[in-house]
Parts: C-alpha cells; structure tokens; sequence
C-alpha cells in the first residue's frame, strides 16, 4: 500500500526528538553519515519526495533547482539563513522555499554578548595561556590587562528581533546603545535602552567602540562593512559578526586589524569556502581575532525549536496553505513563475 504521509529527504542529521516526530508524521530519509551531500547525491534522494529538508551546508543553485524531480514542491530549510538557495531560480520554477526564523533571537544575542566580552577582556587569550603553557606565573598588577565594557558605545547595524535583544544585553552591561537600521525603532523599543538612532552608517561607525552586525545578507548588505567603512571606523574599536560571513569585507577588515587601526573583531561566521584564511587564522594566533565554529545557534533548545518550525512548515504547506515562513525573492517577483502539480 502506497503511504499517503509526505515524502520527506533531510539532508542533515537533526536531534533525535525532531528525527522521531518526523518520522511519525512524514515518509522521512535522513541522511544518516550526516557529511554533505553532493548535487547528485540530492536529487537521487529525492527521487519521488515531496519535500527537500536542506541545511546551510547544501549548495542549491540554480543547476541543481532545474534538475529536481518534479515530485519536489518544497524547500524546507532547516535554518534562518538561505544563501545556500537560490530563490529566485526556486521562485521561478514554481517551488516554495521557508526558513526558521524568530527561534534564535535569545542564543544567538547571548553568542553576540559572549564575543563582546572575549575581545575586550581577553578571555581566550588569557585560558590558552594556562592550557598551553601548563604553568601559571600569578597575579600580576599588570597581567592580562584589558577594557572595560561599561561606558563603552555599541554600534548595532540591523535592529530586528537579535539587534534589539542584543542591545538588552548590553544595556544591562553599561554600554551607550547607538544603532543604525533600514527604520527607526518605536519610542517603546528605543526609551527603555536609551538608543540612539543613526540614519547614516558612516557617521555612527566614526563614534562607536563597537560594531555588532545583526542585519540579513541581501544585495543592500552585502560587503556593508566596506574597506572604506572599517577604515573610517573609531580608531581601536571592535567588530562582533555573529550574522553572515558577506556582511564585511573580510581581507579589508583583516588589513585594518594588522596595521593596527581596529584593534580586534571577534566572528562567529567568516568566509571558510576554500579555507579559513591564513592571514586570519594568524591574527587568532596572536589574539586580536576570536574564531567560534558558527556556534550562535547551537543549543539543543534552539535545534529542537528550528526542527518544530520546519515540521509546521511542512505541515502547513502539505495541507494547502501557505507556510509561515514562506520566503519571496527579493526583485520582481511576477514574471516567469512556472507552477508545479
């Protein structure tokens, strides 16, 4: 008897509580050796499922979306970001993409907060010195100095739901919230943190000891923190990235962090497609850069809640109506939609 569950293929394994439910509720092939799959690996799973499952870590471009089964109707993307899909070529092929957005507010601003005290602090630093050389000196009046967060400017780029909670934070910190953002905060939002709203980046990053990204990467965003913008950042200031690797400029952020101009950034996301740059990997060694595995969102309370936004889009979807996290291209987005039985 042919099962009338959806077809399901998850490309990545997920906690067991959502790879059980899944399989209660759909027809589900994990990919149990849990490495990514290949182009080709994808569409044979695929053959005869209703619904790709993707993570950051598949490549869906505009090749691989032309070659799906016309059986696939659904991208559920097991994550916030999408850069990984093409969604016009997905849009214009008649597939529906969703994401899982809103979950990761509150780990991903504690990441950002973490960071904010490891660069000025010197946290890492200070607990390889004891692993690496196995024996301390003690206290020194002088020893492992480094600043103080409280008094210090935040400069927020991107105030939605992470910037704002991220700006709770520091608030509790002592640090002076500023933030630049494509629309004022209410009176409600922005009173209570006493922030500062800036219409122009440029002028903010001038005053700020800190930069924190917290904007989506689109067209707009890409490469936000030019060369030309973190050499017009304060002189000694830090940047946080916990969003995506595109948002700076990578090589100008590190040139700025080697002649001494910036004094550190601590990233959660950087380029790593041909490997970690060199040049940044050095900067670590020496303590100006803090590197963390794309940890932001790794907490079991926010995979579990990632899993239940991809089920309640599948769900959604496989019963007609349009999913909650449905996702549209960003230009026109009329011509040229084929549609799929």
């Amino acid at each position: 008897m042919t099962s009338s569950k959806p077809k399901i293929l998850v490309t990545r394994r997920l906690p067991e509580s959502i790879e059980a439910r899944m399989a209660t509720l759909f027809e589900t092939d994990i990919n149990e050796g849990d490495v990514t799959l290949t182009a080709d690996d994808i569409i044979e799973g695929l053959a005869g499922k209703d619904v790709l499952v993707s993570s950051i870590t598949d490549r869906i471009d505009a090749d691989l979306v032309a070659r799906l089964p016309k059986s696939v109707r659904l991208i559920a993307q097991f994550g916030n970001g999408v850069d990984n899909i093409d969604v016009e070529a997905a849009w214009a092929a008649g597939l529906t993409v969703t994401n899982t957005p809103s979950v990761l507010t509150e780990d991903t601003a504690d990441m950002a907060m973490v960071l904010m005290l490891a660069l000025p602090r010197r946290l890492v630093e200070g607990t390889q010195m004891l692993v690496r050389d196995g024996v301390w000196a003690g206290w020194s009046p002088t020893s492992m100095l480094g600043h103080r967060l409280r008094g210090k400017a935040l400069g927020i780029v991107g105030m939605g739901r992470i910037g704002t909670a991220v700006a709770q934070r520091a608030k509790a910190f002592g640090l002076h919230i500023h933030y630049f953002s494509r629309n004022r905060r209410p009176p409600a939002i922005e009173t209570p943190l006493e922030a500062t709203y800036w219409d122009d980046l440029d002028a903010m990053l001038g005053v700020v000891d800190i930069v924190s990204l917290h904007t989506p990467h689109t067209r707009e965003t890409f490469h936000i923190l030019s060369a030309e913008r973190l050499m017009a950042m304060k002189p000694g200031s830090f940047v946080v990235n916990v969003s995506r690797p595109e948002l700076i400029d990578e090589a100008a952020l590190v040139t700025q962090i080697e002649n001494g101009h910036l004094s550190g950034a601590a990233l959660d996301v950087f380029e790593n497609r041909h490997g970690i740059d060199p040049r940044l990997l050095a900067l670590a060694e020496d303590n100006k850069v803090v590197l963390t595995a794309h940890m932001a969102s790794a907490t079991l309370e926010a995979r579990i809640e990632m899993g239940e936004t991809v089920i309640v889009n599948i769900r959604t979807f496989m019963d007609g109506h349009q999913p909650p996290h449905r996702l549209l291209p960003e230009g026109p987005r009329d011509a040229g939609r084929s549609q799929r039985a």
